[in-house]
């Protein structure tokens, strides 16, 4: 049966009754994916992701051949700074992709349900709120997991098989973004308890578009030796840790000498401390138990 919101086929009250608080968020968890499947979003991202990555390993392999001709693979650190410079390149486009899935398959979560009433068909029944939040949390999550997961993995195969490149660090990198898209997740579904679905979505968005020119003017300050840039920058990934995620994780796999052919758009110059990553951490929980609590005090 095909319904609006997949919520409608909770099972009947009596089940939920004789089953614990593990099974009623598997089956929240269950009918996140459901609904995922039936909006079609996260597989149109997949879809055109699989195509960036196409496109990519094409110009990847044309550009390295002609890198070849021109004599810079035999250059001392120049072959590695082009391969890591060029999968760098790759990777940022798979970290936006990864933000714009993230924001988009979650920015409704929970508004989009109070919004059509069918939040209704499952609060009324014995699952306690924070169950309904947690097993959304982890159904999105482990979808976001996984195309974080295929993206990256994507973009260095195709680097590998082509020139034969392994990034340093690559499986903590990858670890690294998975986080980004867990961070981005978790202030999401707070929004999403807050404001309606487009309310969400432009604060998110806003948010990220601070961090993102927060991150450019940490970048810039820490060349020109710019203190305030360079906590201006901070300040700003401390209200979004997206961009400072990502500069951590780029930096795990830039080479051990980054700069050597110069500045690129995709050099880490400023990079965040290991520190920065336990506070994103704290951060996705202290969202995702916040957007607990208000989604448990709400009225509809």
């Amino acid at each position: 049966m095909t319904t609006d919101a997949s919520l409608r086929t909770i099972p009947p009250e009596s089940s939920v009754l004789n089953t614990g608080a593990l099974h009623q968020i598997v089956v929240i968890t269950r009918l996140t994916f459901r609904e995922a499947q039936r909006r079609r979003l996260l597989w149109l991202g997949l879809g055109l992701g699989l195509v960036f990555v196409a496109m990519f390993s094409t110009g990847y392999y044309f550009a390295y051949k002609d890198c070849i001709q021109h004599g810079c693979n035999t250059t001392s650190g120049m072959g590695s700074f082009f391969k890591s410079t060029f999968m760098t390149a790759g990777l940022y486009v798979v970290n936006f992709l990864v933000v714009m899935v993230t924001v988009l398959t979650s920015v409704g979560s929970i508004s989009a349900e109070i919004d059509s009433n069918t939040i209704h068909a499952i609060a009324a029944k014995p699952v306690r709120r924070w169950q309904i939040v947690l097993g959304k949390w982890i159904g999105h999550a482990m979808m976001l997991t996984l195309y974080t997961v295929l993206m990256s993995a994507g973009i260095m195969l195709a680097v590998y098989f082509i020139s034969g490149y392994v990034a340093p660090n690559a499986v903590a990198g990858i670890a690294i973004l998975v986080l980004e898209s867990l961070a981005t997740l978790s202030i999401t579904m707070l929004g999403s308890s807050l404001w309606s679905t487009l309310a969400n979505g432009v604060v998110v968005f806003m948010l990220y578009g601070v961090a993102f020119v927060g991150g450019w003017v940490e970048q810039i300050g820490s060349l020109l030796e710019s203190r305030t840039a360079v906590d201006l920058g901070i300040a700003s990934s401390l209200f979004m840790p997206s961009e400072g995620l990502w500069r951590y994780a780029a930096g795990l796999m830039q080479p051990e000498n980054p700069l050597i052919g110069g500045v690129t758009p995709f050099s880490v110059v400023s990079q965040p401390t290991p520190a920065f990553v336990i506070y994103a951490v704290i951060y996705s929980l202290a969202a995702l138990v916040a957007t607990m609590i208000v989604f448990s005090r709400r009225d509809f």
